[in-house]
């Protein structure tokens, strides 16, 4: 740990860790997927609630939504909400959709704070 407090935690081994972290890119740390959405990071848990893939393999879209890699998914990193319900053969389900919407209001991904300081990146946890 970099800080004194406990509660910070470092997500990076060298200074250069942050400019690797692109606008774009996700990355996984412990059980954290952290990324950059538009000069925004951010950090949530790892595992999708619809099957549970890992999220540090999504993407960022055009709405700086965090999207799944497996059925697309997609989250809002700022609440952990699911904000778009599997795609694919699943978005022919009725109420699959609205199902896993209504069950991250309930249950979203956990999320951390991020916080860059002197060339490296801590999650608050």
């Amino acid at each position: 740990m970099k800080s004194g407090s406990g509660r910070w935690r470092t997500c990076s081994r060298a200074g250069s860790w942050v400019a690797d972290l692109q606008p774009g890119r996700v990355v996984g740390v412990g059980r954290y997927a952290v990324g950059n959405a538009g000069g925004r990071y951010f950090a949530v848990t790892r595992r999708c609630r619809h099957l549970g893939a890992d999220l540090a393999n999504g993407r960022i879209d055009e709405n700086g939504c965090l999207v799944c890699p497996w059925h697309q998914s997609a989250y809002d990193v700022e609440s952990g909400r699911m904000v778009r319900g599997p795609q694919g053969v699943f978005a022919k389900i009725p109420g699959l959709d609205f199902g896993y919407r209504m069950l991250t209001r309930v249950l979203p991904l956990g999320r951390a704070a991020v916080v860059e300081r002197d060339g490296d990146l801590y999650l608050e946890h």
